[in-house]
Order: structure tokens, then sequence, then C-alpha cells
């Protein structure tokens, strides 16, 4: 049996791969994956809790945290700040669990870079067109909105070379794509350096 700290996945791709859908499934089938709360300067909305759904911080602490790398990774968007609680994620590790976070591609990149055990996962739609379908689908942005996550998805495929693994999300077929990201976290957790030395020596002897 494999004890010691829980291992960080961090799913990321394109917005209207399906990352949303296919984590919730995922965390469903798996009692010891917990999900990164991200931290946030916005104001909380209806249904809200804090330590659940978001760490509801004011700027002036969370531009604190920041200033003394408590965030993994931080990024602005429409005006409010988002983060990574270094805390948080080490914390929730050292307690033996496996935890999973889905940031943007850049958000990824920087989480790697600041947790070099971290395990990245690019998911992708197997075509573009299926990419648009979805993100259509959701009728919350103008098709000019639209058309500019389609550039950035383009600009985000060149970093797929610097991701771990590769699950492709097919249309129809959800289903596949969850059990690809239960093979890759099953994968991770039997590497032979999760072992610890006396456990791997208690093998040899037997």
């Amino acid at each position: 049996m494999i004890t010691g700290p829980g291992l960080l996945f961090v799913v990321s791709g394109p917005s209207g791969a399906g990352k949303d859908t296919l984590v919730d499934a995922l965390r469903e089938r798996s009692p010891r994956l917990h999900y990164s709360v991200s931290a946030t300067t916005r104001d909380p909305r209806a249904g809200e809790r804090e330590g659940e759904h978001y760490f509801f911080l004011t700027r002036e602490d969370f531009e604190r945290r920041r200033n003394a790398g408590g965030f993994l990774e931080w990024r602005e968007y429409n005006g409010n700040l988002y983060g990574t609680p270094r805390d948080y994620v080490i914390g929730t590790l050292h307690q033996g669990y496996d935890l999973i976070m889905k940031p943007e591609v850049n958000g990824a990149l920087a989480v790697k870079a600041a947790f070099a055990d971290a395990v990245l996962i690019f998911l992708v739609p197997d075509r573009l067109s299926h990419l648009r379908d979805r993100l259509l689908a959701r009728r919350t942005e103008t098709n000019e909105e639209i058309a500019r996550r389609l550039e950035i998805a383009h600009e985000e495929m060149k970093f797929i070379p610097n991701f771990d693994y590769l699950v492709i999300n097919e249309q129809g077929q959800s289903e596949q794509a969850v059990r690809d990201l239960q093979a890759i976290l099953q994968a991770e957790r039997f590497r032979i350096h999760r072992y610890s030395d006396p456990w791997l020596k208690n093998v040899e002897l037997t």
C-alpha cells in the first residue's frame, strides 16, 4: 500500500473542452480525490460557501499573500484576482489526499513551475468544430467572444508538449474520457518513485 503525500493533478485545455463535466464525474468515482479551492477577491454569489467554492479575500489580503509567495499561480480577470493558495494545496497533499484543479493553460504551466511534482493533463475535443458547438450551446457569449475563445484555443494547443498527458474528449464519448482520466490517476499512483524505500525493500525480501 502506498503511503505518504497525495498527488496533484492539473487538468487544463481550451474553454469548452469539457473540463468541468469530466472533473466532476471523476471526483464522484474517486473518494480520495479532493478539488483545489481557489481564492478570489470577488464577492460571493448566491449559494457559494467559504472554503468550499472559494476562499473569499479582500484585495489587500490577496495582494499581501501574493507578494509573500502564497499562491502557486494567480491571475486577474474582469477586475478580480484569482489564485491557487499554496498552503491549502500543500496541506491537503500532506494529509494523503490527491488534489485536482482545472486552471487555464498559462495557470497550469505556472503551477508546474512552482510545484514540479504536479501532473499536467491537457484536455481537447476530437474536433475544433465540436469546441465551437459546445461554446455556442452555453448561450452565454456573443459570436465575437466565441471567435476570440477559438483563437485562444489555437494558441493554447501549442503548449501541449509541455504537458504530461493528453486526453481527447470525443463528442458523445465523455464516459471514455472519464475512464482515461481514471487510468492516469491510477498509473501515477503506481509509479515506482511513489513508494518509500522501506516498502520496496520489504517487497524484495518477500
